[in-house]
């Protein structure tokens, strides 16, 4: 039997099965990215719920896999060369599943790197955006008598829709069903997050979402995948 016990992380959240990999998340939308994926490809896992109201990530045992203090994280019993393999950062994590298992990335370099790009977008966009609406929209920050904070995170998360209504429209072409030919890493990044916007943060009517009918009915075709209505109940809450 595989033996993790080299890992502080597992005496907190004790591996049941460390011949799998071991997925410490929630279910946000960073979260799903990697359940969402792990079922697409069908690998064997093994899902910890790490509460984050609670600051479990803030722990020593779980800081010791992700110094940076945030879900999800993987710890693959199976890596690189057989070795185990920590890793973080969910877009990371995404790449590493899709070079393992050989699914979801293209082969192709050019392909292969504008998947990563688009992925890529959706961290450094698209998440940090649509996350400060919804604490400005949603949360503490409704509270503000300064509305600008607000105003300037709805103006960009409108932004950013276009970008993707833009890019699925395929400039007049044929337009597309995937961010970047067949469904990919890009999309499996990306769905999470443009649903908790028209969900979880209900910031659909602010930012005008009607106004991206491509963008909804990309978001209901990835909502309609098996594999995706299981991954976004991973963890399952206590």
């Amino acid at each position: 039997m595989t033996d993790l016990s080299a890992f502080p992380i597992t005496q907190r959240w004790p591996a049941q099965h460390p011949d799998r990999i071991q997925l410490y998340s929630l279910p946000t939308p960073n979260g799903v990215k990697v359940s969402i994926m792990l079922e697409e490809v069908g690998l064997a896992y093994e899902p910890h719920l790490v509460d984050i109201t609670k600051n479990e990530t803030w722990g020593a045992e779980f800081l010791s896999l992700n110094p940076n203090g945030k879900i999800p994280a993987i710890l693959d019993p199976n890596g690189p060369n057989g070795q185990p393999l920590a890793l973080f950062e969910s877009g990371a994590i995404l790449i590493y599943l899709a070079e393992k298992t050989g699914k979801l990335l293209s082969t192709d370099p050019a392909t292969r790197y504008e998947t990563i790009q688009w992925v890529m977008f959706q961290m450094g966009a698209i998440g940090p955006m649509f996350g400060q609406l919804g604490f400005f929209h949603r949360f503490a920050g409704k509270e503000y008598e300064d509305k600008r904070p607000r105003d300037r995170y709805v103006a960009e998360s409108r932004r950013l829709l276009g970008v993707l209504e833009t890019r699925l429209a395929n400039d007049g072409g044929e337009p597309r069903d995937w961010l970047v030919g067949d469904y990919s890493i890009a999309d499996v990044a990306t769905l999470g997050w443009v649903r908790n916007l028209i969900g979880f943060y209900e910031a659909g009517e602010i930012v005008g979402f009607a106004d991206f009918p491509r963008v909804a009915a990309w978001l209901e075709r990835g909502l309609a995948r098996p594999a995706v209505q299981r991954g976004i109940e991973i963890p399952a809450r206590h």
